[in-house]
């Protein structure tokens, strides 16, 4: 079962696209009634892109001795788990791992959005026009080979406790759709993580988009059959989101369970 009283994803301010102080979202979290809570910062390194979606040094630093204040203030009504969410970059492995060993982390999550390309990097999960128009031209079907190749070496190569994301590629481009090859891909990807012994995320922001989390069930199906356990994530970017749609993820297990094992290549 996913426990619903643990919201694994949270981002705040710091990461230059969400807002709210760390503070505005343990609140909430107690308000909602969470036992226990992951903040889970962005940090990405070798990235060239317009536009800065992660913490700076400085902010880490900020975000570490902040979340310890607000760990120790409501200690007694609610769990604080300092984490970060690390962004793959193939060129950049020793620089992360350099990162990674300036802080002590409570969870490492690992996802893939910047894919490096002739002309800078490209957002795989952002829905903005000039990403998806980018997409195109590089070629939807290659994005995703690449994708989950990469994503491999990822949790070959990096400390993550639980896999972010693992649909990102999929996410807005709207001729993206998984064939048999990257099928294959991905069962090679789920193999890894049940051999690390890692969490796969189930991401509850899919409901406000598609009316079904991310990934898809198909994606959960391939990981429950091989008996990953799957955490729930709200991904907020704001307090209010924190804990957003956790409610419908008890009938979300019974579509899995109950609809049986999906065939590979659907």
């Amino acid at each position: 079962m996913i426990d619903t009283t643990v919201d694994n994803h949270i981002h705040t301010r710091l990461c230059h696209h969400a807002r709210g102080e760390l503070e505005e979202y343990v609140l909430s979290a107690i308000n909602k009634g969470l036992r226990k809570i992951f903040f889970l910062e962005h940090l990405e390194v070798g990235i060239d892109y317009f536009e800065s979606t992660w913490l700076t040094d400085d902010d880490f630093a900020y975000y570490h001795a902040e979340g310890k204040r607000l760990r120790e203030k409501y200690r007694d009504e609610i769990s604080i788990g300092l984490g970060v969410e690390v962004g793959y970059n193939p060129r950049c492995v020793t620089e992360i791992e350099q990162r990674l060993a300036l802080q002590t982390w409570d969870r490492i999550g690992i996802s893939y959005h910047f894919l490096e390309t002739d002309s800078g990097h490209l957002n795989m999960v952002s829905s903005k026009q000039i990403n998806i128009d980018r997409l195109d031209q590089y070629g939807i079907d290659d994005v995703l080979d690449r994708y989950y190749k990469d994503l491999m070496d990822a949790v070959k190569k990096l400390p993550g406790q639980v896999l972010c994301h693992i649909d990102a590629a999929l996410r807005h481009h709207p001729k993206a759709k998984l064939k048999p090859s990257h099928h294959a891909l991905l069962d090679e990807l789920l193999d890894l993580v049940a051999d690390k012994n890692m969490y796969l995320e189930v991401n509850t922001s899919g409901y406000k988009t598609k009316g079904e989390p991310y990934p898809s069930l198909t994606i959960l199906k391939k990981a429950v059959k091989r008996n990953i356990p799957l955490v729930a994530g709200s991904d907020a970017h704001c307090p209010e989101d924190v804990g957003r749609y956790f409610d419908r993820l008890p009938g979300l297990m019974e579509k899995i369970i109950d609809r049986g094992q999906v065939a590979d290549g659907v």
